[in-house]
């Protein structure tokens, strides 16, 4: 199993990203998945996640009201849309995958999952 994120890049605070993890050998409609993000000498921490069933969802109180997850089961993507960024927003973020059998699980640990892609840097320029 392999995850793609993309999508990440430097953007002026109050502007939008979208990214992207794409994943080969796994379909995202079998697991639940989140993105997570980690800063410079901070430990890694949830940002959103999206249940098996593609509607149920969890977000991080910090970014709630201005990030969307959502899932094109077509392409095989979980996209995570960053809109109103911050300075505090900038990280490596993180797509994390784990195959369950609910339909409405979302895991909020890193621990909890099972897949990881290789992380797509976010800069916001204040």
């Amino acid at each position: 199993v392999q995850l793609q994120a993309s999508g990440g890049g430097l953007v002026q605070a109050g502007g939008s990203l979208r990214l992207s993890c794409a994943a080969s050998k796994l379909t995202f409609s079998s697991t639940t998945t989140g993105w997570f993000r980690q800063g410079p000498g901070k430990e890694r921490e949830f940002v959103s996640g999206i249940a098996r069933n593609g509607i149920s969802t969890k977000y991080a109180n910090s970014v709630k009201g201005r990030f969307t997850i959502s899932r094109d089961s077509a392409k095989n993507t979980v996209y995570l849309q960053m809109n109103s960024l911050k300075p505090e927003d900038a990280a490596v973020y993180y797509c994390a995958t784990k195959r369950t059998f609910s339909s409405f699980q979302l895991l909020m640990s890193p621990h909890d999952y099972d897949y990881w892609g290789q992380g797509t840097l976010v800069t916001v320029s204040s």
